[in-house]
């Protein structure tokens, strides 16, 4: 089979090589496709050189599968044209919520890959992916009435460039030299900032009205969510403090046991110093981390859960080979 990668020298799109190398996909063919200032870079694919190559002059007829990872507006310009000849695998939000497109976890929600009528597979927030990867055994359990969250996000669900700022900035601060910040609305080196996507009407910003959304579209609709979402000068994994209450009564042996028991979660849960996940633990681990784990006593069924995963990997790269092993498995490629 063949399969290509849209952004290949970005983050997500060289994490999706990486997780390409250690998932058992037979390729025949893996094209690395960028913008013409990344064409004639090598990428390492499994002790071999490939050479990125034009994203505007590629025929995707070449390929069965193409994993879309360079931002929306790529998107909005390539997946229809890549969708008439393959299988499109989004990163991007465009075709998110679109109700022709499924929005998948596949551990989550499978089931729904059935609806591809425009060929395209989206792959969601960041946030969300981690969040309802949690939340979904215990949904199946107890039923969710309502969730607040609050993500304590790194700085490459932005991308490299911020990436590179957060380090710049710090060695500013440490310097005692003034700091200008060209990819945040504020300092972010030592600082936090509650602001992630433009902001909209009622004060939400369009990265909490996804989550809100895109929940919904998962797992059910009848979840209601309300989410703060703020940027931490932290170079790989999102956080989550999560609140949640349920229909119905729960024990925490329950809920444990319901975690440890799903596919892509691990409970890190004891009540001891250091008995929890961090950001720093989860970069470069695949599962979703669970900690933290108690009942809230303020309001009836409800429960209080850390939530910590790396960011680039099930909130885009992994979850988006996971999509495509699962369709591989099922023999489907798409209309």
């Amino acid at each position: 089979m063949n399969i290509a990668i849209v952004g290949a020298t970005g983050n997500v799109g060289r994490k999706t090589i990486e997780v390409l190398e250690q998932k058992n996909i037979s390729i025949d063919n893996l094209y690395l496709l960028a913008s013409s200032k990344s064409v004639g870079k090598r990428i390492l694919y499994k002790g071999k050189e490939l050479e990125v190559i034009d994203l505007t002059s590629f025929d995707f007829s070449k390929v069965k599968v193409a994993f879309f990872a360079a931002g929306g507006e790529i998107s909005e310009k390539f997946a229809l044209r890549a969708a008439d000849k393959c299988l499109v695998i989004d990163n991007s939000s465009k075709f998110r919520m679109d109700p022709d497109v499924p929005l998948i976890v596949p551990q989550v929600n499978s089931d729904a890959l059935k609806n591809t009528k425009k060929n395209i597979i989206a792959n969601p927030n960041c946030s969300t992916a981690q969040l309802v990867i949690a939340l979904k055994p215990l949904h199946d359990l107890f039923v969710i009435k309502r969730i607040v969250v609050s993500t304590y996000q790194s700085v490459s669900g932005g991308g490299k460039a911020p990436m590179d700022e957060l380090i710049e900035q710090t060695k500013k601060v440490l310097n005692g030299q003034k700091v200008k910040s060209k990819n945040f609305t504020k300092q972010i080196a030592f600082n936090a900032i509650p602001h992630i996507d433009i902001f909209s009407e009622d004060g939400y910003t369009k990265e909490e009205l996804k989550m809100t959304n895109e929940t919904k579209k998962i797992l059910d609709e009848n979840i209601n969510l309300t989410a703060t979402c703020v940027r931490l000068p932290i170079s790989v994994s999102h956080s989550e403090s999560v609140n949640i209450q349920f229909k119905q009564n729960f024990s925490l042996k329950q809920i444990r046991d319901a975690l440890n028991n799903f596919e892509g979660c691990k409970v890190v849960d004891e009540r001891s110093d250091g008995g929890y996940s961090t950001p720093i633990e989860a970069e470069g681990k695949n599962e979703t981390f669970i900690s933290r784990i108690r009942e809230d006593k303020t309001i009836e069924n409800g429960l209080n859960l850390w939530i910590v995963s790396d960011n680039l990997l099930r909130g885009a790269a992994l979850n988006s080979v996971e999509i495509a092993e699962t369709l591989i498995k099922n023999n489907f490629y798409g209309k």
